[in-house]
Protein backbone atom coordinates (compact mmCIF):
# COMPACT_ATOMS: atom_id res chain seq x y z
CA UNK A 1 0.00 0.00 0.00
CA UNK A 2 1.04 3.48 -0.87
CA UNK A 3 1.79 5.94 2.07
CA UNK A 4 1.10 9.23 1.64
CA UNK A 5 4.99 10.26 2.05
CA UNK A 6 5.52 8.04 -0.42
CA UNK A 7 2.62 10.40 -2.85
CA UNK A 8 4.54 13.45 -1.31
CA UNK A 9 8.01 12.35 -2.67
CA UNK A 10 6.00 11.72 -6.21
CA UNK A 11 4.10 14.98 -6.12
CA UNK A 12 6.35 16.91 -4.54
CA UNK A 13 5.88 19.08 -1.27
CA UNK A 14 5.10 22.30 -2.26
CA UNK A 15 2.53 24.34 -0.16
CA UNK A 16 0.34 27.77 -0.78
CA UNK A 17 -0.18 28.91 2.39
CA UNK A 18 -1.46 32.70 3.66
CA UNK A 19 -1.63 34.82 6.47
CA UNK A 20 -4.72 34.84 8.51
CA UNK A 21 -4.00 38.91 8.10
CA UNK A 22 -4.55 38.67 4.60
CA UNK A 23 -7.41 39.98 2.56
CA UNK A 24 -9.85 37.21 1.56
CA UNK A 25 -9.47 39.25 -1.97
CA UNK A 26 -5.85 38.33 -1.66
CA UNK A 27 -5.86 34.72 -0.93
CA UNK A 28 -8.33 34.61 -3.97
CA UNK A 29 -5.65 36.19 -6.34
CA UNK A 30 -2.77 33.33 -4.89
CA UNK A 31 -5.32 30.65 -5.31
CA UNK A 32 -6.30 32.14 -8.78
CA UNK A 33 -2.12 32.25 -9.69
CA UNK A 34 -1.20 28.62 -8.43
CA UNK A 35 -4.13 27.18 -9.91
CA UNK A 36 -5.34 25.99 -6.54
CA UNK A 37 -8.73 25.38 -4.41
CA UNK A 38 -7.39 25.89 -1.62
CA UNK A 39 -5.20 27.59 0.83
CA UNK A 40 -3.21 26.62 4.36
CA UNK A 41 -3.30 29.34 6.63
CA UNK A 42 -0.10 29.80 8.58
CA UNK A 43 0.63 32.50 11.29
CA UNK A 44 4.37 32.23 12.67
CA UNK A 45 4.92 29.17 11.36
CA UNK A 46 1.86 27.62 12.48
CA UNK A 47 -0.90 25.85 11.31
CA UNK A 48 -4.25 27.68 12.35
CA UNK A 49 -6.58 26.86 9.22
CA UNK A 50 -7.43 26.29 6.20
CA UNK A 51 -9.16 28.68 3.41
CA UNK A 52 -10.54 26.98 0.31
CA UNK A 53 -13.56 27.64 -2.07
CA UNK A 54 -16.12 26.93 -0.13
CA UNK A 55 -15.09 28.98 2.72
CA UNK A 56 -15.48 31.78 0.11
CA UNK A 57 -18.70 31.19 -1.42
CA UNK A 58 -20.53 29.55 1.97
CA UNK A 59 -19.35 32.10 3.91
CA UNK A 60 -18.46 35.23 2.04
CA UNK A 61 -21.24 35.42 -0.91
CA UNK A 62 -24.10 34.19 0.58
CA UNK A 63 -23.76 36.56 3.89
CA UNK A 64 -23.45 39.58 1.51
CA UNK A 65 -19.48 40.67 2.58
CA UNK A 66 -16.77 41.83 0.45
CA UNK A 67 -13.67 40.38 -0.73
CA UNK A 68 -11.74 43.46 0.02
CA UNK A 69 -12.80 43.88 3.70
CA UNK A 70 -12.73 40.73 5.21
CA UNK A 71 -9.96 38.59 6.28
CA UNK A 72 -8.99 35.23 5.54
CA UNK A 73 -8.93 34.63 9.62
CA UNK A 74 -12.70 35.55 10.01
CA UNK A 75 -13.79 32.89 6.98
CA UNK A 76 -11.09 30.08 7.27
CA UNK A 77 -11.84 26.64 8.67
CA UNK A 78 -10.22 26.27 12.02
CA UNK A 79 -10.78 22.74 12.96
CA UNK A 80 -8.32 21.24 10.34
CA UNK A 81 -8.33 17.76 9.55
CA UNK A 82 -4.73 16.30 8.68
CA UNK A 83 -2.80 13.26 7.67
CA UNK A 84 0.58 11.96 8.82
CA UNK A 85 3.16 10.68 6.33
CA UNK A 86 3.34 7.27 7.12
CA UNK A 87 -0.90 6.61 7.06
CA UNK A 88 -2.07 5.26 3.46
CA UNK A 89 -3.50 6.57 0.52
CA UNK A 90 -6.44 4.55 1.58
CA UNK A 91 -6.37 6.61 5.45
CA UNK A 92 -6.50 9.47 3.49
CA UNK A 93 -9.41 8.25 1.12
CA UNK A 94 -11.54 6.96 4.32
CA UNK A 95 -10.88 10.42 5.83
CA UNK A 96 -12.05 12.47 2.96
CA UNK A 97 -14.87 10.84 2.18
CA UNK A 98 -15.99 10.46 6.16
CA UNK A 99 -15.22 14.30 6.53
CA UNK A 100 -16.40 15.81 3.06
CA UNK A 101 -12.86 17.37 2.84
CA UNK A 102 -10.75 17.92 -0.53
CA UNK A 103 -7.44 18.91 0.55
CA UNK A 104 -5.43 17.51 3.84
CA UNK A 105 -2.81 19.14 5.39
CA UNK A 106 0.77 16.63 5.95
CA UNK A 107 1.93 17.24 9.44
CA UNK A 108 5.25 15.23 10.72
CA UNK A 109 6.18 16.15 14.46
CA UNK A 110 3.43 18.60 14.12
CA UNK A 111 5.53 20.21 11.27
CA UNK A 112 3.45 21.18 8.19
CA UNK A 113 5.35 19.06 5.48
CA UNK A 114 3.11 19.13 2.76
CA UNK A 115 -0.50 18.97 1.38
CA UNK A 116 -2.76 16.31 -0.85
CA UNK A 117 -5.81 16.86 -2.49
CA UNK A 118 -8.94 14.52 -3.67
CA UNK A 119 -7.38 14.70 -7.11
CA UNK A 120 -3.69 13.06 -5.88
CA UNK A 121 -5.42 10.52 -3.85
CA UNK A 122 -7.75 9.31 -6.89
CA UNK A 123 -4.79 9.17 -9.16
CA UNK A 124 -2.36 7.38 -7.01
CA UNK A 125 -5.23 4.64 -6.21
CA UNK A 126 -5.62 4.36 -9.84
CA UNK A 127 -1.80 4.12 -10.66
CA UNK A 128 -1.76 1.49 -7.79
CA UNK A 129 -4.76 -0.44 -9.27
CA UNK A 130 -2.68 -0.34 -13.01
CA UNK A 131 -0.02 -1.96 -11.02
CA UNK A 132 -1.81 -4.74 -9.74
CA UNK A 133 -3.60 -5.32 -12.42
CA UNK A 134 0.23 -5.72 -14.44
CA UNK A 135 1.39 -7.87 -12.30
CA UNK A 136 -1.63 -10.41 -12.10
CA UNK A 137 -1.26 -10.01 -15.75
CA UNK A 138 2.26 -11.44 -15.84
CA UNK A 139 1.17 -13.80 -13.15
CA UNK A 140 -1.29 -15.64 -15.64
CA UNK A 141 0.81 -15.44 -18.38
CA UNK A 142 3.64 -17.15 -16.41
CA UNK A 143 1.57 -19.95 -16.19
CA UNK A 144 1.65 -20.13 -11.83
Amino acid sequence: MTTVGQLLKTKGYKIWSIAPQATVYEALQVMSEKDVGALLVVDKGNLVGIFSERDYARKLILKGRFSKDTTVGELMTHEVLYIEPQSTIEDCMALMTAKRVRHLPVLENERLIGIVTIGDVVKQIISDQEFTIQQLGKYIKGGY
